[in-house]
């Protein structure tokens, strides 16, 4: 690896430090924040619950065209890094609005809640897409890219446990310094992590020097945009096997602080819980290129499968003890940990695949369907929680006392056992249908330098 790929390696990956800090306070806990700290009744919560999820269903939908609009970018600083900015800036400020303690109610408050979160989704894809395009532009050695992404993912993880770990007791923290004002103490959070968001992805925009060793191509129309969705059959399938993974994950994940507070009967053990997870997962990141360099991809994704697998039935039938539960999230987040590098690999090797089978490179185009994944699970996930929370009465319940036992049943099938299904059937979905190993990918670089597309 040269020096100006260790530097590259370094400032990519310490830019997603902030951004998933910022991305895991909105995705895990503003559900929480609502229901938790603003207490919404259940009329209100199924309202907010329902615009969440048909927003982010519909702007999922956007993120392709940003990609068209970001592939067909030229300025002197690139095509990623003005959007990466301009994405940070604005989704920032529509977060800080989405966490105000605005003097509104009802339908006020709803659609000043909707616009504020509709821009913030939007905004963040721009900057999601921006950043997570650079990865294949920056290599395309698939070492360098492993690399380089379980780097990125490391850094990723150390934002998103950061909050994970640290939300509860700092709000709490505020919360009592402001006299009780848990609104305000969530705000203040709220607009630190914004701060870190923006300087950290500053770090990559002055930091990352791409290459541009690829053939300059001609602009992307949206009839394009379609030819490279569609005509990628390995992007497709990737597609369902990355959506299906994010379901499951972004379920689970989602339930985090209802589980140890109305199952668990103590929602400061979730801190603790959160902490090994994250240990766990940052080891396994660690150690991905050595054990990706020795075991195929395949073999690895099966392995990580069935770690995941166990994980989930130990989790299950685990009794209300740290010990088996923490043993549970320890194979369930070190199989997922492998699960999303492979998959963000899996991601970037389309592209190539892209270029030699359709004629065109566009980078963005394919790394939008990152995030229009990332939305679409995470807006299932909101609809199966919502769903649950009111169903299984533990929006109305004040403790764990207040939760029926077939209440509890019902929040760990939908934390549990839909998740696990969702992630074994992407596995399977990969299984039967992706083909770009290792000489395959070999063999397409191989022929696109010799087409003289790679330089």
């Amino acid at each position: 690896m040269t020096k100006l790929d260790r530097r590259n390696r370094l400032c990519f990956g310490l830019g997603t430090i902030g951004r998933d800090m910022f991305y895991s306070m909105e995705s895990m806990y503003l559900l929480f924040f609502l229901t938790e700290v603003k207490n919404l009744d259940d009329a209100m919560l199924a309202l907010v619950g329902g615009v969440l999820t048909a927003l982010r269903i519909l702007d999922a939908f956007n993120d392709p065209i940003t990609g068209v609009i970001i592939d067909n970018t030229h300025t002197r600083w690139g095509k990623f890094k003005p959007w990466m900015v301009v994405g940070a800036v604005v989704s920032s400020l529509c977060m800080l609005m989405m966490f105000a303690d605005l003097p509104l109610g009802g339908g006020a408050y709803v659609a000043v809640f909707a616009a504020s979160y509709i821009l913030w989704d939007i905004f963040y894809g721009v900057n999601d897409i921006a950043y997570w395009t650079q990865l294949p532009a920056l290599s395309v050695d698939q070492r360098q890219r492993e690399s380089m992404g379980a780097f990125a993912r490391i850094c990723a993880n150390v934002g998103m446990y950061a909050v994970v770990v640290g939300i509860l007791p700092v709000t709490g923290a505020l919360t009592e310094a402001f006299g009780g004002d848990g609104q305000r103490a969530w705000f203040v959070l709220a607009v630190i992590v914004c701060a870190v968001m923006v300087g950290f992805q500053m770090i990559t925009v002055f930091g990352v020097k791409e290459t541009r060793s690829f053939r300059e191509e001609e602009s992307t129309s949206l009839r394009d945009m379609v030819k490279v969705l569609f005509g990628n059959d390995q992007l497709m399938w990737t597609i369902v096997s990355m959506a299906l993974f994010m379901i499951g994950y972004c379920t689970t994940t989602s339930f985090g602080t209802y589980y140890f507070k109305y199952a668990y009967g103590d929602e400061n053990m979730y801190s603790v819980f959160a902490g090994v997870l994250g240990v766990s997962q940052l080891a396994a990141l660690a150690v991905f290129p050595r054990v990706s360099a020795r075991i195929s991809r395949k073999k690895l994704y099966s392995i990580a499968t069935a770690l995941v697998a166990a994980g989930y039935v130990v989790f299950f039938f685990a009794p209300v003890n740290m010990i088996p539960i923490a043993a549970a999230g320890v194979l369930l987040f070190v199989g997922q940990a492998f699960i999303q590098t492979l998959m963000l690999m899996f991601l970037a090797d389309t592209v190539e695949y892209g270029q030699w089978k359709l004629g065109k490179r566009n980078d963005s185009v394919t790394f939008s369907i990152q995030p229009l994944i990332n939305k679409l699970g995470a807006a299932i996930a909101t609809g199966v929680v919502t769903l649950t929370l009111i169903v299984s009465g533990i929006n109305r319940a004040e403790s764990a006392a207040d939760v029926t036992a077939q209440g509890l049943m019902m929040m760990k099938a939908a934390m549990m056992a839909l998740p696990l299904l969702a992630i074994a059937a992407g596995y399977l979905v990969y299984l039967k249908k992706y083909r770009i190993d290792e000489e395959m990918y070999r063999k397409i670089v191989g022929e696109l330098k010799d087409r003289g597309d790679i330089r």
